[in-house]
């Protein structure tokens, strides 16, 4: 057997970073099904007065599997035990751009952006093709995106991004926060915003970005695109076609107004706003597709939110570590996630 261990990110957020290993645990489980040679006996070790999450494999890792595992949202580094000794491995993390595009953003109620990470990997590696994210480019929806720390991370690994949120505010304050960003970057990009108009009626506001991390992808026309609606989420399917989401990754309301303008009660209830919503995503959502949701189990028990995704045609995953997210954000806040697959 080979044994590896991994050190936690050093998260500044106190209440996340004690849940963290935990999380690492489960996320590390959905890895485990996508990497040719599968962790075994995975728990914590205690090395020097600091925290591991430690883990075993019938053969060594390969570049491939290292490659992978180096996405880990709360990885800082990873080691393989020899002896006594930690033989630190060569990790090769997918991103793209510098970390501070995560991070530089402050405001109440943003969502911590190792957990952003977290969804976005656990919804990807619960496509019907796991790994396909390392090499090419997929679509990632956000229809409840907020200031866009989902947009963010899949700019990070290189995918293409569109969200939308109905809050004019949120909306104005991610344009000024990404152009500026990439402007001081010197990244080269093109930014177009105006009014986001279907059927001769305005819906709100639009932002579209093409960028490239390099020069010479930009001139090669290798550019990503970063698109945002300040919309209405239940008009996902108008602006976006039939099948072209690869994945739908949303933090649902935490049981405060958010989400939709119409009916008003369904801004009240992530429940309600799911009901209304989970069809028009699923529309847009390619099959063999994965959609990942995260949401406050005080206003919404994890049956009922199953319930409706697969009421609405999608193949919830269930058991083993798709269970193991529960963790504690605040006081009012008890946090999980799902995930469900379309059927191809």
């Amino acid at each position: 057997m080979f044994d590896y261990g991994i050190l936690l990110y050093p998260g500044a957020n106190r209440v996340y970073a004690d849940a963290a290993a935990g999380l690492l645990r489960a996320e590390l489980a959905v890895f485990g099904e996508a990497l040719a040679t599968p962790p075994a006996a995975v728990g914590e070790r205690r090395i020097g007065g600091v925290t591991y999450v430690t883990f075993s494999t019938e053969t060594a890792l390969s570049e491939e599997d290292i490659a992978l595992l180096s996405n880990l949202s709360s990885l800082y580094a990873l080691f393989e035990f020899t002896g006594d000794l930690l033989r630190p491995l060569e990790i090769a993390p997918l991103d793209k751009l510098d970390s501070d595009l995560l991070t530089i953003q402050k405001y109440p109620g943003k969502t911590n952006e190792l957990f952003t990470k977290l969804l976005l990997n656990v919804t990807l590696l619960s496509r019907e093709r796991p790994a396909e994210f390392l090499t090419r480019p997929l679509h990632v929806v956000d229809p409840l995106c907020g200031r866009g720390t989902t947009l963010n991370q899949a700019m990070m690994y290189g995918l293409d991004a569109t969200g939308l949120d109905v809050d004019k505010k949120d909306f104005e304050a991610y344009e000024r926060f990404v152009k500026t960003w990439l402007r001081q970057k010197r990244i080269k990009h093109t930014a177009d915003s105006g009014p986001l108009r279907r059927h001769k009626h305005r819906l709100g506001q639009r932002l579209e970005i093409s960028y490239a991390p390099d020069k010479e992808r930009w001139k090669a026309g290798d550019a990503r695109a970063v698109t945002f609606f300040n919309a209405d989420t239940l008009t996902t399917d108008e602006l976006l076609k039939a099948g072209s989401a690869d994945v739908v990754v949303a933090d649902a309301p935490y049981g405060v107004q958010h989400g939709s303008h119409q009916p008003d009660e369904l801004a009240r209830s992530p429940r309600d706003l799911l009901n209304a919503a989970l069809p028009v995503w699923t529309r847009v959502l390619k099959p063999g597709g994965a959609l990942g949701l995260s949401w406050n189990t005080h206003v919404a028990k994890r049956d009922e939110i199953t319930g409706i995704l697969e009421r609405t045609g999608l193949e919830v995953r269930s058991g083993g570590p798709f269970e193991e997210f529960t963790h504690r954000v605040d006081q009012s806040i008890l946090r999980d996630l799902v995930v469900a697959r379309k059927p191809a």
